[in-house]
């Protein structure tokens, strides 16, 4: 029983850590149809900044890890607007343009990161509770996990209130069924849309920092790989629905817990394997739109 506890939760904290790179992705691509390759580079460079931030303010306490998330936070924001105001607001209805464009992005600045920071994990200092475990039922569960899950839950609240009780996001969901439409009301769309990139971003940039908390570690790569995790889940989720981004991520998550434990390490397979029977079942995804 203890085992099985362990497995969930834990699972539930990984799945955690896919959702806030994923939300990212799902907001972009729903509202916008843009399917932003370079997110990954997003959440590394928030990565290594809130790092170096936190480090030299306050190494291996609770006011650097808040450090490190706040400047993650606007890190992963600004280097987001500044590619959609500088690259994607030019290629937008262009999708091999965008794709291209940001595959490069994302090329490009694992090689500038491993130019700066070199191409070894550096490994990082975290809270003294966040290296313990607390028991429930019987299981002994990492602390980071519970931090994983609280922060994921309060994104995921943000994002909903935010496009349903904000005037901009009412602006951007109008925006993103009649553009020309709420144009001709006098409303500057490109900003409500540059908007959606700094949130997706900004879930990013977050995303970036509590990844190092969880891996313990910085890396120039640690993007690419959470990056292939988050096209997996929104997939699975329904390409554009967060709520299927949130519920893929969790089932993804504890699947390859209860496969790498029970299988032999073959987690990332039987992930693959759900993306392809979801594709061949239900292309659109769990909840995504019918075409």
């Amino acid at each position: 029983m203890d085992t099985l506890i362990l497995l969930v939760i834990t699972g539930l904290g990984l799945g955690a850590l896919y959702f806030l790179v994923a939300s990212g992705l799902s907001l972009i691509y729903g509202l916008m149809g843009v399917l932003n390759f370079a997110h990954g580079a997003f959440l590394t460079i928030a990565a290594f900044l809130g790092w170096e931030a936190g480090r030299r303010i306050s190494d291996g306490t609770w006011t650097g890890l808040v450090i490190s998330a706040l400047v993650g936070i606007l890190v992963g924001a600004t280097v987001a607007v500044l590619t959609e105001v500088l690259i994607i607001r030019r290629l937008y209805e262009r999708h091999i343009e965008q794709a291209l464009v940001t595959v490069g992005i994302s090329l490009a600045a694992v090689a500038l990161f491993e130019g700066i920071w070199g191409t070894d994990p550096i490994y990082t200092d975290r809270p003294a509770w966040l290296t313990q475990t607390t028991e429930i039922l019987g299981a002994r569960i990492p602390n980071d996990r519970f931090v994983l899950i609280a922060c994921a839950a309060l994104v995921l609240g943000g994002i909903v209130l935010f496009l349903r009780k904000t005037r901009y996001g009412l602006i951007i969901r109008a925006g993103v069924e009649n553009r020309h439409m709420v144009t001709a009301l006098g409303i500057d769309v490109r900003r409500s849309f540059t908007l959606v990139f700094a949130i997706g971003g900004a879930a990013a940039g977050l995303g970036g920092v509590l990844a190092s908390v969880y891996y313990g570690y910085v890396s120039a790569h640690l993007g690419s790989v959470l990056l292939i995790f988050a096209f997996i889940v929104t997939v699975i989720g329904g390409l554009g629905s967060l709520t299927g981004a949130a519920i893929a991520s969790v089932l993804v998550a504890v699947l390859q817990q209860f496969a790498n434990f029970y299988l032999g390490g073959t987690g990332d397979l039987v992930v693959v394997v759900l993306l392809a029977a979801v594709l061949l079942i239900r292309p659109r995804g769990l909840m995504g739109k019918a075409a």
